[in-house]
């Protein structure tokens, strides 16, 4: 990975730059009908993510925000989303999405979770495959459990148990 990339904790403050990142990639790229204010979940990061004990982290190129992902925690399940790299900083030479995740990995063991899951859309090939690479398991919307925080766009999921 780039060793001008650093990782922290977002919140309030970074609503701004987490949006700009976030919209272009889901509307643009692909074609997603969501728009800020069907996330409100970006409106209240500490609240949403962190207060309940999961994360939002951000991967920094310098001063701009160039990838995001986020944990919500429920019980002892996870929900992975806001996993978005900028297209400029994809790939295996950048490592920064692999990076994010096992950061996110590490977070949730740490807080006792046992099974994450996340939904995601058809037209994100390559974050299925991304997915599967790191031990992720296609499953029904059937599965998922009661807890998890579905988002109007998810039309695939993915499991994957932890071994704490």
């Amino acid at each position: 990975m780039n060793s001008s990339f650093h990782i922290r904790e977002l919140g309030e403050r970074d609503q701004q730059q987490v949006a700009a990142l976030i919209l272009p990639i889901q509307q643009l790229e692909f074609g997603l009908p969501i728009g800020i204010e069907d996330q409100p979940d970006l409106g209240d990061i500490e609240g949403f993510y962190l207060a309940p004990g999961g994360t939002f982290l951000g991967a920094f190129d310098g001063e701009c925000l160039v990838g995001t992902i986020a944990l919500v925690k429920a019980g002892d399940i996870g929900a992975i989303r806001k996993m978005f790299v900028h297209r400029d900083f994809r790939g295996k030479p950048f490592g920064l999405a692999q990076t994010l995740i096992d950061k996110l990995l590490a977070h949730a063991r740490s807080a006792d979770i046992k099974n994450i899951y996340l939904g995601t859309v058809e037209p994100m090939k390559a974050a299925h495959r991304f997915y599967e690479r790191n031990g992720f398991r296609r499953i029904a919307k059937t599965s998922l459990p009661p807890a998890f925080p579905l988002a109007k766009t998810d039309t695939l999921f993915f499991h994957l148990p932890l071994d704490t």
